[in-house]
């Protein structure tokens, strides 16, 4: 099946559209993208600290030591919220701030900077939403295995505990992991992020543990009286590139398989997916899914958290490698993209979510969603008049808004949309050279401007919609 979309900017008249009241606008950032202060306050390092230390591993050698300098100037970020009208904020917490080691004693002064931003944002009437792990593992965790080592499961529910025992009263949702496709394949599998390792059994028992501590975290938080409880995927949305052909759509489903349902099918049904068990054993004996863990996997969820950025094309293609971050995918390719693409180079389909979203829906009947990032890199900075004039980006983010109102429209029990990212900041290996932000950072003097995205979104909040 293939989704295409007609290009917004070529739909200068569209309509207009209104979302349900109690539709929640937000927006995301993570710990390490924006905080800076890497050695203040008794925070130790992270994976990403080494990882981006490492020559060649992050683009021109950027690293997150300081970032956005969220850290010293959380209050005047929160303010600039608010002036947007944000009704909520997804962040995360730097696990390396509150257990520097990852485990054992607890640092009293990293947590009192999350007491600082939770505070902050209640007193601007502003939401919290909290991530547990934004993939910023202690680095003493991964010197002893890190996500490949079931320990870490271990710990990751005591560190979560903790983090609920100081912000619980105050935050009313904790997603447990973003993204565990990318710290598992990215991390373990093709070495394109931290740890930077290149090994599929590594990776696969990462999916594995990741799961495990998902699972070992929502348990302690709800013993704990968390009242909302969730994880964020970032479902794959796969299309043969002929569709009339079987090899093709043999391809999906091996793609769609290490992609999504080895994660939702633990998740909501309680076991891992036949077809990539046989899979996986290629690479693991799989003795590390011990007796219980699905059915601790299998935890009820509140919501669904899903990041989505663009779909992909593959075909059948005998003697391609394949891709190192979906192990074992020999003899597959990726088309590459066609028509309009972001700084990323990422394809531009809003119909793409609207698949997804209506798929999920259908598959795991029952499961609440929000949007919990979609957003587009553009290089734009400020202009002779010292605005920044992102005409791109507010398409693409007009175009992905009227997804969500289609999937609403067919039945979707979608709850919310968080805007990536809240400002420009370390995206990763890319480091600062490519920028998400609805507001510009100049990473010299830490000048934030809103970008033209951000006072268009600003309208859709206030309006609940998009036009008048």
């Amino acid at each position: 099946m293939t989704a295409t979309v007609t290009s917004t900017s070529a739909q200068p008249a569209l309509a207009s559209i209104k979302f349900p009241d109690g539709f929640v606008w937000g927006t995301a950032t993570a710990a390490y993208q924006i905080e800076g202060a890497a050695r203040e306050d008794g925070r130790g390092p992270s994976i990403w600290d080494t990882f981006s230390r490492t020559p060649g591993k992050v683009f021109a050698g950027h690293t997150g030591d300081v970032a956005c300098d969220h850290y010293h100037r959380y209050a005047d970020d929160v303010a600039l919220m608010a002036g947007l009208g944000l009704q909520s904020y997804r962040y995360s917490i730097a696990w390396p701030r509150i257990q520097p080691d990852g485990t054992g004693p607890v640092n009293a002064r990293g947590l009192d900077f999350y007491d600082r931003l939770t505070d902050e944002l209640l007193a601007k009437g502003i939401d919290p939403v909290v991530t547990l792990y934004h993939w910023d593992l202690p680095q003493t965790l991964e010197d002893r295995g890190g996500w490949a080592n079931r320990e870490t499961a271990l710990a990751f529910a005591e560190y979560a505990q903790i983090v609920h025992q100081r912000l619980g009263d105050r935050v009313g949702t904790f997603t447990t992991l973003n993204e565990p496709w990318c710290s598992a394949y990215l991390g373990y599998g093709s070495g394109r992020h931290a740890p930077g390792k290149q090994d599929p059994a590594l990776a696969f028992a990462a999916v594995h543990h990741l799961l495990l501590g998902h699972g070992l975290a929502a348990r302690e938080l709800r013993s704990a009286g968390a009242r909302n409880v969730s994880i964020t995927l970032n479902p794959s949305v796969v299309f043969p590139v002929d569709p009339d052909s079987a090899a093709d759509q043999a391809a999906v489903r091996l793609l769609d398989g290490l992609s999504n349902r080895i994660f939702l099918d633990p998740l909501f049904k309680g076991k891992y997916p036949v077809d990539i068990l046989q899979h996986m054993s290629q690479f693991t004996d799989l003795s590390y899914i011990q007796d219980g863990d699905l059915a601790t996997i299998n935890a009820p969820l509140d919501v669904l958290g899903i990041n989505f950025y663009q779909p992909s094309y593959v075909s059948a293609k005998p003697g391609s490698p394949g891709m190192l971050d979906q192990p074992g995918s020999y003899g597959i390719a990726t088309r590459p993209p066609t028509g309009p693409v972001t700084d990323m180079n990422w394809i531009i389909e809003p119909a793409g979510l609207t698949h997804l979203l209506q798929r999920i829906h259908r598959e795991y009947p029952g499961t609440a969603m929000m949007i919990t990032e979609n957003g587009a890199a553009y290089p734009e900075g400020p202009s002779a008049d010292g605005a920044v004039h992102d005409s791109r980006r507010i398409e693409y983010l007009d175009g992905h808004l009227r997804a969500c109102h289609d999937a609403l429209a067919a039945g979707v029990d979608l709850r919310g949309y968080f805007v990536w990212s809240l400002m420009d900041n370390f995206e990763w290996a890319e480091g600062y050279a490519k920028r998400f932000g609805i507001v510009h950072v100049d990473y010299t003097t830490q000048k934030r401007v809103l970008k033209d995205s951000a006072k268009w979104y600003r309208d859709v909040i206030k309006r609940n919609g998009i036009g008048s």
